[in-house]
């Protein structure tokens, strides 16, 4: 039987890409950030994950405003980066894991999920550069993918009970695979942050802390909010906390230990945070 080994979640923010393409991670503004990742890279490289299940929203690479689908999810054989515009590196591209994806579609669908299947895919800077950050020196990705996007950039937006639902019923399907893989969450994005209009440069620690805080022993209590009232405490952009409360659905009812967080602000106007969480 599959086994899921815990959750890897992490900010996206384009300019980590380009700190990383600068060779900045020593740097007095980027340092703090990257400080969190040899912690994160050491248990990867105990728990030896076979695939990913990425949670993360599209920037336009894939879906724009006149099509936007509230949940998509990858079921191809790979899946390319591409240049998005931020003048970043184009990335290494992504083996997919087709079966397992159709596997988790079909176990949406049964749970009246009603769901985008793709089977072309590109990935941006959201699955990217986590995958950068946690495997800075792979020659070539050591998992496969399973990429599930969820809308945050056009409303209506799923709501966080909407989120945890679909986590919750892919962590099912997970846990229902007859096959051997070793398998790791990944939520990407966030925190807080907001990028436009008069609160441009808004964050709030104390939402972020009580993200952070609630994530593992009680997901249900983010799901107190409304997507707008996220929206108003989180500013617009910091609404990706969907992923990480969908990434979080997925590894089930079980006791979950914090082998790691690193909390850090700001980053290009985003308060960026690592967590890894594990069965315990």
């Amino acid at each position: 039987m599959a086994e899921i080994v815990g959750a890897y979640f992490t900010s996206h923010v384009p300019a980590i890409g380009g700190a990383i393409a600068r060779g900045d991670q020593h740097n007095e503004y980027w340092k703090p950030f990257f400080d969190g990742f040899p912690s994160v890279r050491r248990w990867l490289a105990e728990v030896k994950p076979d695939v990913a299940v990425v949670f993360s929203n599209d920037h336009g690479l894939n879906f724009f405003l006149d099509a936007m689908p509230t949940f998509a999810v990858g079921a191809a054989k790979s899946y390319a980066n591409e240049d998005e515009g931020w003048g970043l590196p184009v990335y290494k591209s992504f083996e997919g894991h087709p079966a397992l994806s159709w596997h988790v579609i079909e176990e949406l669908v049964g749970s009246e999920f009603d769901i985008t299947t793709c089977q072309k895919m590109l990935v941006d800077h959201a699955v990217s550069i986590p995958f950068e950050l946690a495997w800075p020196d792979a020659a070539e990705w050591p998992v496969k993918i399973v990429p599930i996007a969820i809308n945050t950039v056009q409303f209506p937006v799923p709501s966080p009970k909407r989120c945890l639902a679909l986590g919750r019923a892919v962590g099912r399907a997970l846990r229902s695979w007859q096959g051997n893989e070793r398998i790791v969450v990944i939520g990407t994005g966030g925190l807080s942050h907001q990028l436009e209009g008069e609160r441009a440069g808004f964050m709030n620690p104390d939402y972020d802390k009580f993200c952070l805080d609630h994530l593992a022993a009680d997901p249900d209590a983010l799901t107190q909010h409304s997507v707008e009232e996220v929206a108003q405490l989180a500013g617009t952009q910091g609404i990706e906390i969907l992923n990480w409360i969908a990434a979080r659905g997925a590894l089930g009812d079980v006791p979950l230990a914090e082998v790691t967080r690193n909390y850090h602000i700001p980053i290009s106007n985003t308060a960026a945070c690592t967590l890894v969480l594990e069965p315990a």
